[in-house]
């Protein structure tokens, strides 16, 4: 019996495990039957305003410590989801997010990554000097933390991502009031409790399950958060990027993508087909870095085709328990049925069915692939976010690299051959905040500077580049003279 199932789970607040004060609640259903998992007290305003004064408390407390001991908790996090995070975890990512065992496992290993990661960002807080024209005056740059951020979560890889979110901002020296995704609230209760077990100060992370208008929007429009977070859909991101600029608080925005393949002349088309369905069918598509639309050049078009088709059948799919499970159900019924419509509507504006295209059991959708869709389609054009694919020919580079631009996303990107002097000219003109060579799009590394343009949003995450967007510039000057 996993150990967070049929239970009642509580806002997390200072440490605490608290109702909502308007005694709401609501429950989590589990990809895997569509069944209830636990009941999650349901946050709204004023359990916003607790969270955010005890925050605020915390990052006094958090910002205060040597970053020695920031540092010293962080890898006390990272040994602890090492050593325990699958007995812990893994059967929770599995029930409440629908994560293949394979899945979960990555997921764990990356969250241990990345707090190690953000451990060694503790001590690079690096500031600056530049020189005066003046000799006798000096100036300086600080890096000093914003204070409490707002973290909203999503629910395709509800720890990792979540992780990323959460320990960069904290090595900078914030705390962090988390909504996570309705879907997978559990997971960042366990998160957070983990961290504060590390040796966090309890007021410098807390946990808001809850739903947007009622906890998510008092949340970001909450006047003492100084800076966001949100990795989730590019609808949501336009909401919560408005209210941020409203505030003129500093926000970074991981949204959706739309992702390119370009599979070009000189690869061989089995081993571009492997490629291609590993970086398209991971978690069921719902990554939004997959490689959603593939574009291949017209001399190998038709023997990728066939090969491809060939290894998306060979998936082995809806067994999460199972280590040769590719992928489980989709997160929930809503999932489906937007993977249907834009199925639907590919199909009845002449696109072809290369294989797939069912909806086997649950919330199971077959790996599906579409051959040569309208580019106004919606298949095309919008996030799917599952199991669902479009091929579309090119007749050479040049009109393989408008294909993949000709997207409003601009996410991550790939490009499949031999040729450095194709694969760089790719990589230079196409609009994508990755472009990587010789592999699929959906590529991980806690020292990354993920993030995109256009609807895939706005700034970065990984590494450095989390700590440095959660920090303020701070210019200190002196002057050295007998001017006083």
């Amino acid at each position: 019996m996993n150990q967070y199932a049929n239970k009642r789970h509580g806002l997390l607040i200072g440490g605490q495990e608290l109702p909502a004060v308007g005694e709401d609640w609501f429950e989590v259903l589990s990809p895997l039957d569509e069944k209830p998992f636990a009941t999650v007290a349901s946050a709204g305003e004023q359990d916003v305003d607790l969270a955010v004064e005890t925050a605020v408390k915390g990052a006094e407390q958090w910002a205060a410590l040597a970053p020695k001991e920031r540092e010293a908790i962080l890898l006390q996090a990272a040994h602890i989801m090492q050593s325990e995070g699958e007995s812990r975890y893994l059967d929770l990512l599995i029930r409440e997010s629908g994560s293949s065992i394979t899945k979960a496992r990555f997921e764990i290993q990356y969250t241990v990554d990345l707090l190690r990661t953000a451990a060694g960002e503790v001590r690079r807080l690096y500031g600056d000097t530049f020189p005066n024209d003046r000799p006798d005056r000096m100036s300086m740059v600080f890096r000093e933390p914003l204070g409490v951020v707002a973290v909203v979560s999503p629910y395709n890889a509800p720890l990792a991502l979540l992780c990323k979110m959460v320990a960069f901002p904290l090595a900078a020296g914030n705390s962090v009031v988390i909504k996570p995704s309705e879907e997978t609230p559990i997971i960042a209760l366990a998160f957070a409790r983990l961290l504060i077990e590390a040796g966090l100060p309890a007021e410098a992370i807390n946990v808001l399950p809850g739903f947007g208008v009622q906890c998510g929007s008092p949340l970001v429009n909450h006047r003492k958060v100084d800076g966001i977070a949100l990795t989730g859909s590019t609808q949501t991101g336009k909401l919560i990027g408005a209210a941020a600029m409203q505030r003129m608080v500093p926000a970074q925005l991981e949204l959706g993508g739309k992702s390119a393949l370009l599979v070009l002349r000189d690869v061989d088309p089995e081993k571009a087909a492997a490629i291609a369905v590993a970086g398209m069918f991971n978690h069921g598509g719902q990554i939004c870095m997959a490689n959603s639309r593939i574009v291949v050049e017209q001399p190998v078009y038709e023997a990728f085709c066939t090969a491809i088709k060939r290894e998306a059948e060979a998936l082995k799919i809806g067994d999460v328990y199972s280590a040769e499970c590719a992928y489980g159900p989709l997160i929930n019924r809503r999932a489906v049925e937007k993977i249907q419509a834009h199925q639907t509507d590919a199909l009845e504006r002449g696109a072809s069915l290369l294989c797939g295209g069912r909806n086997i059991s649950g919330l199971v959708y077959e790996p599906t692939l579409l051959l040569n869709p309208p580019l106004d389609a919606s298949i095309w054009r919008e996030e799917s976010f599952g199991p669902l694919a479009s091929i579309v020919v090119a007749s050479d580079l040049d009109e393989a690299i408008t294909l993949a631009n000709d997207s409003d996303y601009g996410l991550s990107a790939a490009v499949l051959t031999h040729n450095i002097k194709w694969g760089f000219k790719a990589a230079r003109k196409i609009k994508a905040g990755a472009v990587h060579i010789g592999m699929h799009s959906f590529q991980s590394n806690a020292l990354a500077p993920v993030g995109g343009s256009g609807y895939s949003g706005v700034g970065r995450s990984g590494g450095k580049f989390s700590t440095e967007e959660f920090t303020e510039l701070k210019w200190v000057s002196l002057e050295l003279g007998d001017s006083l």
